[in-house]
C-alpha cells in the first residue's frame, strides 16, 4: 500500500491494535473498504482486524494480509441475523459465546465503528480493550442513511459527519478523528481491492460466466426498495439496442421475485440470458467478465464500480451525492432521487464505455 506520511498519530503507537465495526450491508461493506488503506498508509506495522456479518466476509478476504500484503490481519464472522432466528437453540449461544472469545483474544487501541446502529455498537462494548483505547463512531445521523442515536453512548469520542455525506467520506471522517488525523483530502482517490487481485480475476472459475456468451452486459435490475428500480420497459428498450449492437444481456437476480422480473424483462430482449442465481463470491468472477454493468443503486453495482469495471450506476430514488462512483473514469452515475434518468441517457453513458 502507498505511504501518505512516516508519521504517526500523537498519543498512537506506532503498532497499535485497531478494530474495524462495519457490519453490513454489501455496499456499505465497500464503501468502508478504502480506510483499510488510509490506515495502511501511515501505520504499516498496526494490527487490523474487522468485524463483519458472515454473509459479507467474502468481500473481505481479498484484503487479508498475506505475502508480503498488509491489509486485513484478521476477519472476525458475526452471525446476527441468523441468530435471531434460532434466539432459543443452544447452538446459537454456543456461537455467540465463541464469536466473542475470538473478538475478545485482542486488546484494541482504537475500535472504529462506521455504521451507527445499536447492534455495532454492542460489537464495540463486547470487545476487549487497552487501558486508554479510543472507541470512534457517528455522532448524528446523514441522509437517507440509518442511525440509532443509543449508539453513541457506546463511544469515547463522537464524530460529528456533514448530513449529506458520501459513504466512503463518512468513513473516512470516523477513522481520522479516531486517530488524531487531519481529514483525508477527497482528491486522494479511494482504494479497494488491490490491482493484482482485480486483474487476476479468473472469469471461467464460476460455471455461471462459462455459460455466457461474450461479449455481455450484466444488468443488475433488483434492489431492496422498489422506488430505487427503473421501469421494466426502460430495461427492454436499453437490452434491445445492446443486443442490436451483439451484446448478450445478462439480468441477474437474488429472489423468485426478481428472477420473475429478470424472465419478463429477457422475454423481449433478443438472446437475453436469465442466469441461476450465483453468491457473492461467484459475483467477482462473473462481473470481471463483463464487458459492461448497467445497475440500479445496489451492492452487486457498487461491487463492479469498486473493482474498476464499466459500470452505469442509475439513481432513481436515492441521491446519487451518497453512493456515486467518483475515483475512476470507467463509471458513469446518472439519474438522481427522484429523478430518475431517461432511457437515452443510460444508453448514451453505457456506449461511452463501450467504444
Amino acid at each position: 500500500m502507498s505511504d501518505l506520511s512516516s508519521t504517526y498519530s500523537k498519543g498512537l503507537p506506532s503498532n497499535p491494535k485497531i478494530l474495524l465495526v462495519k457490519l453490513s450491508s454489501l455496499g456499505d461493506v465497500l464503501h468502508n473498504l478504502p480506510i483499510v488503506w488510509d490506515l495502511r498508509a501511515r501505520l504499516p506495522h498496526a494490527q487490523i482486524d474487522w468485524v463483519v456479518e458472515e454473509g459479507y466476509v467474502h468481500l473481505l478476504e481479498p484484503l487479508l494480509s498475506k505475502n508480503g500484503f498488509n491489509g486485513i490481519d484478521r476477519v472476525i464472522p458475526f452471525g446476527l441475523r441468523r441468530w435471531k432466528k434460532n434466539l432459543f437453540k443452544l447452538s446459537t449461544w454456543q456461537q455467540f459465546f465463541a464469536f466473542k472469545k475470538e473478538l475478545q483474544a485482542t486488546s484494541y487501541d482504537v475500535i472504529i465503528e462506521t455504521q451507527g446502529l445499536l447492534k455495532s455498537a454492542i460489537v464495540c462494548a463486547l470487545a476487549k480493550k487497552s487501558s486508554n483505547a479510543v472507541i470512534s463512531g457517528l455522532a448524528n445521523a446523514t441522509e437517507f442513511s440509518g442511525y440509532e442515536p443509543i449508539a453513541r453512548y457506546f463511544y469515547s469520542q463522537s464524530v460529528q459527519v456533514p448530513t449529506q455525506c458520501h459513504a466512503v467520506d463518512r468513513s473516512r471522517w470516523v477513522m481520522c478523528s479516531a486517530v488524531d488525523w487531519p481529514l483525508v483530502d477527497r482528491a486522494i482517490a479511494p482504494q479497494f481491492y488491490p490491482k493484482n487481485y482485480v486483474d487476476s480475476l479468473d472469469i471461467n472459475s464460476s460455471e455461471v460466466s462459462r455459460e455466457l456468451k461474450s461479449p455481455y452486459v450484466l444488468c443488475f435490475h433488483s434492489t431492496a426498495r422498489e422506488a430505487k428500480r427503473w421501469p421494466n420497459e426502460s430495461w427492454v428498450a436499453l437490452g434491445k439496442e445492446l443486443a442490436a449492437r451483439g451484446y448478450q444481456v445478462v439480468l441477474p437476480w437474488g429472489n423468485l421475485a426478481e428472477q420473475a422480473v429478470s424472465k419478463e424483462i429477457a422475454a423481449h430482449i433478443p438472446n437475453a440470458v436469465v442466469p441461476p442465481a450465483f453468491s457473492i463470491q461467484k459475483a467477482f468472477s462473473v462481473i470481471a467478465g463483463a464487458v459492461l454493468t448497467v445497475g440500479v443503486d445496489t451492492g452487486l453495482t457498487h461491487l463492479a464500480a469498486v473493482l474498476g469495471k464499466p459500470t452505469v450506476e442509475i439513481y432513481c430514488d436515492s441521491p446519487r451525492w451518497k453512493t456515486e462512483g467518483y475515483w475512476s473514469n470507467n463509471i458513469r452515475n446518472v439519474g438522481d432521487i427522484q429523478s430518475p434518468p431517461q432511457v437515452a441517457e443510460v444508453i448514451e453513458a453505457s456506449f461511452s464505455l463501450l467504444n
